[in-house]
């Protein structure tokens, strides 16, 4: 059974945002294990410099990169990422089940994610050249995670 994880910076705070990525993981559960990390974000100054910035970031990525499990495929979600369908989503998840065994998906905070996180990263990945909440995005991603299974295993779901 492959190993998928999402190292997501901050909480969830909204419970209906909880309950929605609770239940894609439950779903998930016939296919893989599924671990999500929380990382907690860093307090942005109000009015923040560049190089305070930058600070959050090498802080967030730091211990982004210490949770990343060693041998696995690791995708960093970012807006300038590759643009991929579901299908793309489930051949880069099916293809990282049989070279890795386990597939590691990050989400930043709202200053998005380190150079250094992206450069350690597998692939870049974007669902849209859109701007979505870091709470949001770990429901989008939980639920096209569970989709890419679902087109992998020839089971239908909506379309």
């Amino acid at each position: 059974m492959m190993n998928v994880t999402i190292i997501a910076v901050g909480k969830i705070r909204e419970k209906y945002m909880t309950d929605a990525v609770n239940e894609y993981k439950k779903r998930l559960s016939r296919f893989a294990k599924v671990d999500i990390i929380e990382i907690p974000d860093e307090r942005i100054p109000d009015n923040a410099s560049d190089k305070e910035k930058t600070a959050v970031l090498g802080k967030e990525g730091a211990a982004i990169l210490a949770k990343i499990p060693a041998g696995a495929y690791t995708a960093a979600m970012c807006i300038e990422g590759k643009l991929i369908s579901s299908r793309d989503l489930a051949d880069m998840i099916a293809d990282a089940s049989m070279t890795h065994g386990k597939a590691v998906f990050i989400i930043g905070g709202s200053l998005g994610l380190s150079d250094e996180v992206k450069k350690r990263a597998d692939a870049r990945l974007s669902f849209g050249r859109i701007t979505l909440p870091h709470q949001l995005m770990r429901v989008i991603l939980s639920e096209q995670i569970y989709r890419a299974f679902k087109i992998n295993n020839n089971e239908s779901y909506h379309k």
